[in-house]
């Protein structure tokens, strides 16, 4: 799914993936060895605390399934993440699992990998315009915007007959993301009848991908759109929800919102959902200024995906619950989707902290 701000782990998810990327994530340091074959991990980023607990929950996977790993990031360099992909072509991979940075840009590498008939899974994003994409695990995609256009609707009591109208603004994730355009579809699909109706307005007049979207899921390029929006638009009008797809462009958005006096008593912040459920907003959420996020379990993921990859090697059916959705221009990739969880003030504790997923000390 989206990358974006730093955040703080908990202690010991933090040693655990310090231990797994040393070196930035490069190099030696971060293979290990397995009698069943040799994974490579491809993954974006270590700046967005979701990337790196991926990483850790898939080498504990693999790792106790007797598999090695190969776990690299790129840190959002294209360029950096194609040569981490030949290298462990390379080194003799068995099977590459790729969180791609750009969908569009990892063609060539995947033929060199075809070439070595090293099948791919596509990582929770998915890569587009080749045809070497074997499979994808991911979660319902369309679903997540559901959930977040949902939670905004029931926030500001629009099926109750609130009337409003009540102003909102959207933001978009990466454009190079194919999974930013599902979440938005989803989240439209609910809200585009309030905004037809009247009942939702945006003064900007900014709904179309191309003018909300947030490249590389960044939270400070979210905040200084967010303090355009508000001089632009917000000087005699006040803004009741903000859609934000991700955890990190939400924190970019509130901090733009409380410099203009917002989250003050007299002035709430407005329903502002998010995704991921990353360390720093769930705190947001408990502290009263982030409204929701959706969770997407990656211990679940991680799992899933080590399903998939041993199933293929044993040359065995490999699990797939999704043959029509996920078209990357070249074909319809096989998927597994996983369902997401909306998360609010009332349920975190029971998603996230009874779930193991969190310590009550970590909120």
């Amino acid at each position: 799914m989206p990358n974006g701000t730093r955040t703080t782990l908990p202690a010991a998810l933090v040693a655990s993936a310090l231990a797994l990327t040393a070196c930035g994530g490069v190099g030696d340091a971060a293979r290990t060895q397995g009698e069943n074959g040799l994974i490579g991990i491809s993954m974006p980023t270590q700046s967005s605390e979701r990337w790196i607990n991926d990483g850790a929950n898939m080498v504990a996977e693999f790792e106790e399934r007797g598999f090695g790993t190969d776990l690299q990031y790129a840190e959002d360099v294209v360029q950096d993440q194609i040569s981490q992909i030949e290298n462990m072509i390379t080194r003799g991979a068995d099977v590459l699992v790729i969180a791609a940075i750009d969908g569009e840009a990892l063609g060539d590498v995947l033929d060199t990998a075809a070439d070595s008939d090293i099948p791919v899974i596509a990582y929770d994003r998915l890569i587009m315009g080749s045809e070497h994409v074997d499979y994808y695990a991911t979660f319902d995609n369309f679903e997540v915007g559901v959930l977040q256009g949902g939670y905004i609707v029931d926030s500001l009591g629009l099926e109750e007959g609130e009337e409003g109208p009540f102003n909102i603004e959207m933001f978009g994730g990466s454009p190079d993301d194919n999974n930013a355009y599902f979440f938005n579809d989803g989240a439209m699909s609910v809200l585009d009848p309030y905004i037809d109706e009247g009942t939702l307005a945006v003064p900007s007049g900014q709904t179309e991908m191309e003018r909300i979207a947030t490249q590389r899921w960044d939270g400070a390029i979210a905040q200084s759109r967010m303090d355009n929006l508000l001089s632009a638009h917000y000087s005699d009008e006040e803004l009741h929800a903000v859609l934000s797809p991700f955890d990190g462009i939400s924190l970019g958005v509130i901090e733009s919102l409380r410099a203009v006096g917002y989250g003050a008593q007299d002035r709430p912040l407005p329903v502002v959902t998010g995704q991921d459920a990353e360390l720093a907003s769930v705190r947001s959420i408990i502290a009263g200024e982030q409204t929701q996020t959706v969770f997407k379990d990656t211990r679940s993921l991680a799992a899933q995906t080590v399903a998939m990859v041993e199933a293929l090697l044993a040359g065995e059916e490999v699990p797939v619950n999704d043959t029509e959705t996920y078209d990357n221009g070249v074909k319809t990739v096989p998927a597994h989707l996983l369902e997401p969880v909306s998360v609010d003030i009332d349920n975190y504790r029971e998603v996230l902290v009874e779930s193991g997923y969190y310590e009550e000390s970590d909120l």
